[in-house]
């Protein structure tokens, strides 16, 4: 095991690992392990377990409940590869939207470790296709948001079927009421490591906050796609029905973005990561719950279109970004009327955020005809039909290359020419964002002298606003 992880890069443990892995090599204890995601916790229950199980025993011996079967995938070849020196131990993923005739053939063959998903795993144990009796180590991953999910008959049913003398590893985010009461119902004296709070926000992740209209963040989103060429982003919407929204209008607009989320076939979700991993997408638009599970480590931006209500939620998406060791970016658009939760959010998990300027229209013209550009001088010419090529010579001859140019400049900027106009907004706008309309009583006197009802961000403002969130 330890070649296996000296091949994966593996140097220094994280602190969940560190904490976590004395204790459960033991394998005499039930344990709770609290952490956020992006901390390393999948090793530090994996590793354990790969040690302590019996590989000369076919029968199976670990259980890890996943909430997502994204996540059950990831758990899957992360002990895959932990144990590929490893002689004798074998696990599998099980989970809906995949065969389930193929998934009991290959557990008929015998395997160690099972990963599964609730509602498929109870599905396999109505058809008598999995045999629990054998458990020695129950492992609940993400146990918050299984009950999020609605998990908690399931994951009671579930653990009917495993023996009394097993003992149950239990990693989450937060410790909720729910929570509690699997610890009391199915643990006994567990130890417990939680890493303190204030490590649970990634110290190499800015976070920012830009002040959209709702209408307008599809259009604010595009204009960061188009200033940042090299942008491997992760947006966050509330609903599904808002992510596949957000990716339609996009890829109307040629953006390479695509979206993940629940309705998708489980083909589909594996075409868009395949995608996603080949850098072929610039964007992925996704809900929390089928982020779950995602592993890519270059990510440079979270965007999230809504405050979560569960400020536990932030933390789970901005951490997406900034991993192994790398810097990343965390923006959060809010509306004129969410000032006082933004500010709950800010006090609540100890993030100072910074104001971030909108894109302007100029930065984005310039951007967008540098990538055009950029585009035409990548073009190989050998394969060009002389004939083709000929007419166009012959109808051009009498132009300068500058005017050709500028022509060709041209039909981009008129391209442009819909551009959606978005107001740039700071929080000294917070009077004038809240009121109703008809009670500034100089709004139309502002607009018949063309000036503006907010201010534009300005360095004076930035520092000031700093100090305040």
């Amino acid at each position: 095991m330890l070649k296996a992880i000296e091949d994966l890069g593996f140097t220094e443990p994280s602190e969940i690992q560190k904490k976590s892995i004395p204790i459960l090599r033991s394998g005499t204890d039930d344990f709770i392990g609290l952490a956020q995601t992006g901390t390393g916790k999948t090793a530090a229950f994996s590793l354990p377990l790969l040690e302590l199980l019996d590989p000369n025993s076919k029968n199976t011996q670990a259980l890890v409940l996943a909430p997502t079967r994204e996540l059950g995938q990831q758990i899957a070849q992360q002990i895959e590869l932990f144990s590929k020196y490893s002689r004798g131990i074998q696990s599998i993923a099980v989970y809906g939207g995949s065969s389930i005739q193929n998934q009991m053939s290959a557990l008929r063959k015998g395997k160690q470790i099972i990963i599964a998903t609730p509602g498929r795993l109870i599905d396999l144990l109505n058809r008598k296709a999995v045999n629990l009796e054998s458990i020695r180590y129950v492992v609940l991953d993400e146990a918050d948001e299984m009950l999020n999910m609605g998990f908690k008959e399931d994951i009671d049913q579930i653990l009917e079927y495993t023996p009394a003398s097993k003992h149950t590893w239990l990693f989450s985010a937060t410790m909720s009421k729910d929570i509690y009461g699997i610890v009391q119902n199915y643990m006994t004296n567990p130890q417990e490591v939680h890493i303190d709070s204030k490590n649970k926000v990634n110290v190499n992740i800015s976070h920012c906050f830009a002040v959209v209209k709702r209408d307008d963040r599809i259009e604010v989103l595009a204009r960061y796609l188009d200033i940042q060429e090299n942008m491997r982003g992760l947006v966050f919407t509330r609903t599904k029905k808002e992510a596949q929204e957000v990716s339609d209008e996009l890829l109307k607009r040629n953006y390479q973005v695509d979206s993940l989320h629940g309705d998708l076939s489980q083909a589909q979700r594996d075409r868009v990561m395949r995608r996603f991993k080949k850098h072929e997408l610039q964007c992925l638009i996704a809900t929390d719950v089928a982020a779950r599970g995602i592993d890519v480590d270059d990510l440079t931006h979270v965007f999230h279109f809504n405050i979560p209500d569960d400020f536990a939620y932030y933390t789970h998406r901005s951490g997406r970004t900034a991993r192994a060791g790398k810097k990343g970016l965390s923006i959060l658009f809010i509306n004129g009327r969410e000032r006082g939760k933004f500010d709950k959010l800010s006090k609540a998990l100890g993030i100072q955020f910074e104001a971030l300027e909108l894109p302007d229209r100029d930065a984005v013209y310039q951007s967008r005809i540098e990538a055009w550009a950029k585009k035409i001088l990548s073009i190989q010419t050998n394969s060009v039909d002389s004939k083709l090529y000929g007419i166009a010579k012959s109808m051009f001859k009498e132009m300068s290359k500058e005017e050709l140019i500028a022509r060709l400049v041209a039909i981009e900027v008129q391209k442009l020419g819909g551009m959606a106009s978005i107001e740039n907004k700071g929080p000294k706008d917070k009077k004038r964002n809240d009121r109703k309309p008809g009670r500034n009583r100089n709004s139309n006197r502002q607009k018949s002298r063309g000036g503006k009802s907010s201010r534009n961000f300005n360095s004076s403002n930035k520092s000031r606003r700093k100090k305040r969130y």
